[in-house]
C-alpha cells in the first residue's frame, strides 16, 4: 500500500470520499441564491438577521455532525455512517422540498448540515489510510478542492434553470439538486468496505486485510497502518487536555486561521450573488428576479477561480513550506479585497472590480482554504490528532457561522463597503497568526521536505 503505484482502487475511494465536500460547498451556493428569491416571494420579506440566521443553519449543523457522527464513528465504524450520511442529506433535501416554507427550510438545511458533517469527520480518514504514502497529502488536497467543483456545478444548474423558469415561487425545487447529489452519494457508498485503519486499530487483522484487497486487489499488502496504536494505546484526548498538555500554541495556530478563512469563504462565498448585486456587477437589472439570474451567472466566472486557486495550491503543496503558504494566501486575498474596495469606492471600470474579486477567491483558496485542512494532522502527534484536528475544524466552523450569519447585517449596517473593509481586517488577522507562530509550530526543513499525513507519530 505505502509504495505502489497509483490504480483504479485509489481514484474509487478519492472519488466518493470527496462528494462529501462536492455537496457541501453546492449546498452553500445554493443557498445563496435562494434566499434572495424568498425575499422577492414574501410579503413581509426577510430581515437581514433572519437571512443570516437561515444561511448559517446548515453551518451550525456540520459543526454538530463532524463532532458527534465523529466520535460515533470511532466506535461503531466508519462504513454504518459514510452510507448514513449521505441518506440523511437526500431525506432532509426531500423534507425541504416538499415542505415549501421557511421552517422546513431551515429544519432541512440543519439535517442536511449534520449529514455533511459526519460525512467530513471520514472523508480524509479513508484517502489519507488508502493512498500510497507519497501522494496522501496531495490526494486529501485534491478531496478539499472538489468543493470548487460543488460551487460551480450547483451555480451553473441554478442560472439554468433560473433562467427557464422566470418565477421566483420555484425556489424549493432547486433544493432537488441537492437531492440528486445526495444520491449519487449514496450509491458510491453502496459498494465500500470498513476503513482498515479502524479495523486495525482494534485488532481485526484478517477483516483488514480482505478491506485492502477489496479497495486496491489482491496482491496489496496493508502496509505501515499496520503499525497503527491499538484504541489502548490511544485513549481519547480531550479538547480540555490539549490544553494542559502545553498545546495552546497549536490550537491557536490551527484554529484562529482556520476560523478566519471560514469567514472569507462562506460569508463571502453564501452571500457571493447578493455580494455582486449590492457591488452592482451583475450583468442584468430588468427586474429583481432577473438581478438575481445575472448575479448567479457572474458568480460562476468567480468560481471558477476557486477551483484555479485549489489546482495551483495542490500543486504546490509539496514544493512550497505551507506556513509561508497560508500566509501570503491570507496577505494576497486580503489585497484582491483591497482592489474591490477601491473600485467600487473610487468608481473604477467592472473590469477591475472583478480582477479583485477573482485574486481574492484565487489566493484565498490556493492558500488558507487549503492548508488550513492539512494542516492539522502535521502538528498533532497520533494520540491527540482526533481532537487537535476536531478542534480547529470547530474553529474553522464556528468562524464561517459567524460570517453567515453577520454578513447580511453589515450589508445592512454600512453597505458593500463594511463587509469587504471586515473581511479584510479578518484575513490580515489569520495571516499574522500564521506567521507569528507558524514557524515555531511547524519549522522550515528545507525545500527537500516532502510533508505527509502520517499514522504511526
Amino acid at each position: 500500500m505505502d509504495t505502489m503505484p497509483l490504480r483504479w482502487g485509489h481514484f474509487r475511494v478519492l472519488i466518493a470520499a470527496s462528494l462529501g465536500q462536492l455537496t457541501g460547498a453546492g449546498l452553500a451556493t445554493l443557498i445563496g441564491v435562494v434566499l434572495p428569491m424568498i425575499r422577492i416571494v414574501r410579503p413581509d420579506g426577510l430581515s437581514s438577521f433572519a437571512q443570516g440566521a437561515v444561511a448559517c443553519t446548515s453551518l451550525v449543523g456540520i459543526l454538530i455532525g463532524s463532532l458527534v457522527i465523529g466520535a460515533w464513528s470511532d466506535r461503531r465504524g466508519y462504513l454504518f455512517f459514510f452510507r448514513a450520511c449521505p441518506l440523511l442529506i437526500l431525506g432532509a433535501a426531500l423534507l425541504a422540498y416538499g415542505a415549501d416554507s421557511l421552517a422546513g427550510l431551515v429544519v432541512g438545511l440543519f439535517l442536511m448540515g449534520i449529514g455533511i458533517g459526519g460525512g467530513y469527520s471520514l472523508d480524509s480518514d479513508y484517502i489519507s489510510e488508502i493512498m500510497p504514502r507519497r501522494w496522501r497529502l496531495v490526494m486529501v488536497g485534491v478531496a478539499k478542492a472538489s468543493s470548487a467543483l460543488g460551487n460551480i456545478l450547483v451555480a451553473v444548474a441554478c442560472f439554468l434553470l433560473l433562467r427557464s423558469w422566470n418565477d421566483p415561487v420555484l425556489w424549493n425545487r432547486l433544493l432537488l439538486l441537492i437531492a440528486a447529489l445526495a444520491l449519487v452519494m449514496l450509491l458510491c457508498s453502496l459498494r465500500f468496505e470498513q476503513s482498515p485503519g479502524w479495523l486495525i486499530a482494534r485488532g481485526r487483522y484478517a477483516e483488514a486485510e480482505r478491506a485492502v484487497h477489496y479497495f486496491l486487489g489482491s496482491d496489496v499488502g496493508i502496509g505501515e497502518i499496520r503499525n497503527r496504536p491499538g484504541r489502548e494505546e490511544t485513549a481519547a484526548v480531550t479538547w480540555r487536555e490539549l490544553f494542559r498538555r502545553g498545546n495552546t500554541k497549536k490550537v491557536l495556530f490551527s484554529g484562529i486561521p482556520w476560523a478566519c478563512e471560514g469567514v472569507g469563504v462562506y460569508g463571502i462565498g453564501v452571500f457571493l450573488p447578493v455580494l455582486i448585486m449590492a457591488l452592482g456587477l451583475e450583468s442584468a437589472s430588468e427586474s429583481s428576479y432577473q438581478r438575481i439570474v445575472g448575479s448567479v451567472e457572474t458568480s460562476i466566472w468567480i468560481n471558477l477561480f476557486v477551483a484555479v486557486g485549489f489546482t495551483v495550491g495542490l500543486l504546490l503543496v509539496n514544493r512550497w513550506y505551507h506556513v509561508r503558504t497560508q500566509t501570503w494566501g491570507f496577505l494576497l486575498s486580503a489585497a484582491g479585497l483591497v482592489l474591490l474596495l477601491a473600485a467600487y469606492e473610487l468608481h473604477w471600470p467592472k473590469g477591475l472590480a472583478l480582477a479583485g474579486f477573482i485574486a481574492f477567491e484565487f489566493f484565498l483558496n490556493a492558500g488558507p482554504h487549503l492548508m488550513t485542512f492539512i494542516l492539522p494532522p502535521q502538528i498533532y502527534p497520533v494520540a491527540e490528532r482526533g481532537a487537535g484536528a476536531g478542534l480547529a475544524a470547530a474553529a474553522g466552523k464556528a468562524g464561517a457561522a459567524l460570517g453567515v450569519l453577520f454578513m447580511p447585517l453589515l450589508l445592512e449596517w454600512g453597505g458593500a463597503r463594511l463587509v469587504l473593509g471586515t473581511t479584510i481586517v479578518v484575513l490580515l488577522l489569520g495571516a499574522f497568526v500564521t506567521a507569528r507562530l507558524g514557524r515555531e509550530i511547524l519549522p522550515y526543513r528545507g525545500r527537500g521536505y516532502r510533508p505527509e499525513l502520517r499514522h504511526d507519530r
